[in-house]
């Protein structure tokens, strides 16, 4: 069944999209996979896809080789509604991994942890009465560093003005003694897109890693002007248009799709799903009519 969510987290792997699946949907409550399917003489060969849920938020991942590796730029935020619940969720996910924020009691949250997993994903796990117990809430969370360091306001500016349904929310600033980082730039931020919580944040720390295409956000449209108007609006680096795929003035990657793809790549045929791969894969901006005649084949 195609998701109602309007954007859609996806994860890109070398060859682990399944069992990475498998993993959070074992670890999370209320979670399964939805399908699964493979992309068959894609550039990377035979590509493994699967669409899965966690505490009931829709994420996609491909295993599709090793051009890109996923890092802390973009982490998903877990709230949850007792400790117990914080620290079951840290050591499933510590096996393999490694700590990027010990868990413990911080100013900001009474238990906190940010943690890689053991496949390179990162999440960030807290303590919040606002969660009812054993449902706890996914949120994606944007870190921007090195030249995107001190553009976080923008960036929401920015975004609450592409999507609808959208506001910017709380704003966490910075104190005059907390260099590198400028007093009054955004520690922390919250803001939400087509009804959906985002998290944001910037350092003026060195770090070694920043936006790729590891992970994306799909779009779902509905028709090829809603197609056209995101892709107009968030394209700026026309070397990345492929497939569908753009990448946003900030470096953050989208995939712009019709809300129809999910069903043609995911419960079409064998022969549905091998006419439409080939005939997305020359495209830049994705062309819906085109699509429709090659599951159709017509």
């Amino acid at each position: 069944m195609p998701t109602a969510q309007k954007i859609v987290p996806h994860l890109w792997f070398d060859k682990e999209a399944v069992e990475a699946a498998e993993f959070y949907v074992s670890i999370f409550p209320a979670s399964q996979i939805t399908s699964a399917t493979i992309l068959y003489d894609t550039p990377s060969g035979d590509c493994d896809m699967v669409s899965f849920t966690l505490a009931g938020y829709a994420f996609q991942a491909i295993s599709a080789g090793p051009l890109f590796k996923v890092n802390p730029s973009i982490s998903f935020a877990v709230n949850c509604a007792t400790v117990g619940e914080v620290d079951a969720l840290w050591a499933k996910l510590a096996d393999g991994g490694q700590a990027l924020m010990p868990l413990d009691a911080y100013p900001f949250n009474p238990r906190f942890g940010w943690i890689q997993d053991r496949f390179g994903v990162s999440w960030q796990l807290a303590l919040s009465e606002a969660e009812a117990a054993g449902q706890p809430s996914i949120t994606p969370s944007l870190l921007l560093v090195g030249a995107n360091c001190g553009k976080a306001e923008e960036a929401m500016g920015f975004y609450t003005s592409v999507f609808k349904d959208s506001m910017v929310g709380h704003v966490l600033r910075y104190g005059p003694d907390q260099s590198p980082d400028q007093e009054g730039t955004v520690m922390h931020a919250d803001f939400l897109l087509e009804g959906q919580r985002f998290g944001i944040g910037e350092s003026a720390w060195t770090h070694e890693f920043a936006f790729n295409e590891a992970i994306s956000f799909i779009v779902n449209c509905d028709d090829q002007a809603e197609i056209d108007a995101y892709w107009e609006r968030l394209s700026t680096v026309p070397e990345a248009e492929q497939c569908g795929w753009l990448k946003d003035r900030y470096g953050l990657s989208w995939q712009i799709v019709p809300a129809a793809m999910e069903e043609m790549m995911f419960t079409g045929s064998a022969e549905q799903i091998a006419r439409v791969t080939q005939a997305f894969l020359p495209m830049k901006k994705l062309d819906l009519a085109i699509l429709q005649r090659a599951y159709a084949d017509a």
